[in-house]
């Protein structure tokens, strides 16, 4: 479905900050991508959602496949109509609108019955949505703002759903209904590109995992290899080397303690 090769993006025509990534979501998984700030990620959801030039952002090198036509330079609006929808880190909610100015808003394509149709479905499904409605969406609390940025990106009925960070900030119990949330998005057929530091959160809901460090993949496989993989666990998982900065730290350290032995 998303196929990304070789893509290098720069800031200002001279930040170098991807480096020949290369990345595969298929129809119908969730793939994480997880990797420390700084690495990139946020970057390349800008390079497949069409919001890289805002941020004085350029692709210099390699591709993005959508459906197996390239989208690099789409703006973003041709983007959404095209199947894509994003769920920015931070919510990113307009708090001074109620609840139901906020899905109108995602629906902005969408009109008269059709509108009214897809409102509903929502309110069914998040409960606590349709008895706010009409509050302004800054009152909700953390959670229910997440809830209320998820639902406003499924108003397009996207074929790819891009989730950056969604348990920033989130309480542990809200945390797990937000994962259960995600389960029944994927359920209803929904791909997904899940952006997460939440180690242990990305590799329960991913098919397939990518790490990204410092503009580059340095490692992949499928989740449950790698939530096994011992360098994983001692960088991501914390449980083992301390004072590591880096996942390429942790497998030199650990080649080199092998080495000493």
């Amino acid at each position: 479905m998303l196929n990304i090769n070789n893509l290098e993006v720069v800031y200002h025509d001279v930040v170098l900050v991807l480096k020949g990534v290369s990345l595969q979501v298929p129809t119908g998984k969730v793939v994480s991508l997880l990797g420390p700030n700084g690495a990139g990620k946020t970057t390349l959801l800008r390079t497949i959602t069409g919001l890289l030039s805002i941020h004085d952002g350029r692709a210099t090198k390699g591709s993005v496949l959508w459906n197996d036509n390239e989208i690099i330079h789409h703006n973003a609006d041709r983007v959404v109509q095209s199947g894509i929808a994003q769920v920015m880190e931070g919510r990113r909610i307009l708090p001074e609108l109620s609840v139901e100015e906020n899905l109108v808003a995602g629906g902005y394509r969408v009109s008269g019955g059709e509108l009214k149709t897809r409102l509903e479905a929502f309110y069914s499904r998040f409960p606590i949505l349709g008895e706010r409605r009409y509050n302004p969406a800054g009152f909700l609390s953390g959670g229910e703002q997440q809830m209320l940025a998820i639902a406003r990106a499924l108003m397009t009925k996207p074929k790819l759903l891009l989730l950056d960070e969604p348990s920033l900030g989130l309480a542990p119990k809200v945390v797990s209904e937000v994962a259960q949330l995600i389960r029944d998005i994927n359920r209803d057929g929904v791909s997904i590109l899940l952006v997460e530091q939440n180690a242990s959160l990305a590799f329960d809901l991913a098919d397939y995992a990518y790490v990204l460090e410092t503009g580059k993949i340095v490692i992949d496989g499928p989740a449950e290899v790698l939530r096994e993989d011992e360098d994983i666990k001692e960088f991501y998982l914390g449980m083992g080397v301390s004072g590591q900065s880096s996942y390429r730290n942790v497998k030199h350290y650990r080649r080199r303690k092998r080495w000493l032995s």
